[in-house]
């Protein structure tokens, strides 16, 4: 049986400019200041691995952890305004009606997880999902996918990443797991084919239509 992991933020719910801004907002209380377009091309990587890409090892190890607890608490103070994508939850629908394993694969913080499950009403219709404690280095490193692969019990083969960031690909490939890539996060079609994705889709509802003729094994 075929297991779709499915990236939750920029792919099932639209918070990577959220993000964004809450990076943008932490690491200027820090006295560093970054431009927002540079700070988007860093998301969907995990926080333990954003604050020294964007700002240098050195400011990682005075400021890393503040920094990161500086954007926890600015983006809940965006987090309600985030709303799903469209077809977010339709797909999920669609993968399990075509009797797909469906694993949601997140970083994220158990309560903004715990947001994002009911805002796509996800609980009882996906098989499982990880958060930050299932993981101990974040994209690009392939841990999350593993992890959605363990909860899941499927192998490499059997499995395919659908996420919205170069990201996202490059931690599938490093999984050896295929990957397919939407454009809702904000990332080009050439970005994503190039981090590894094997076809990229517009949007979620693209990629629902192309299902039934897509093997979703590699």
């Amino acid at each position: 049986m075929a297991t779709a992991v499915l990236d939750i933020d920029g792919t099932l719910v639209d918070t990577n400019y959220h993000h964004a801004v809450a990076w943008y907002r932490a690491f200027r209380q820090h006295g560093f200041v970054l431009p927002l377009w540079w700070i988007h091309r860093h998301i969907g990587m995990g926080g333990d691995q954003l604050v020294a890409a964007l700002a240098g090892d050195g400011f990682e190890r005075e400021q890393g952890d503040e920094v990161r607890t500086a954007e926890k608490v600015l983006y809940m103070e965006l987090i309600h305004e985030v709303q799903p994508l469209e077809g977010a939850r339709a797909v999920i629908e669609d993968l399990k009606s075509s009797g797909h394993v469906v694993v949601l694969a997140s970083s994220a913080k158990p309560e903004e997880l715990e947001h994002y499950l009911t805002l796509l009403d996800a609980r009882s219709l996906v098989d499982g999902w990880t958060d930050s404690g299932d993981v101990e280095s974040t994209k690009p490193e392939p841990d999350l996918v593993l992890a959605a692969l363990e909860k899941s019990g499927a192998e490499p083969g059997d499995a395919v990443m659908i996420g919205d960031s170069t990201w996202d690909c490059r931690a599938a490939e490093r999984a050896g797991v295929r990957s397919i890539g939407v454009l809702t996060g904000g990332f080009s079609e050439q970005e994503l084919t190039e981090a590894g994705a094997s076809e990229v889709f517009s949007s979620v509802n693209e990629l629902r239509e192309h299902l039934s003729d897509m093997p979703l094994r590699a």
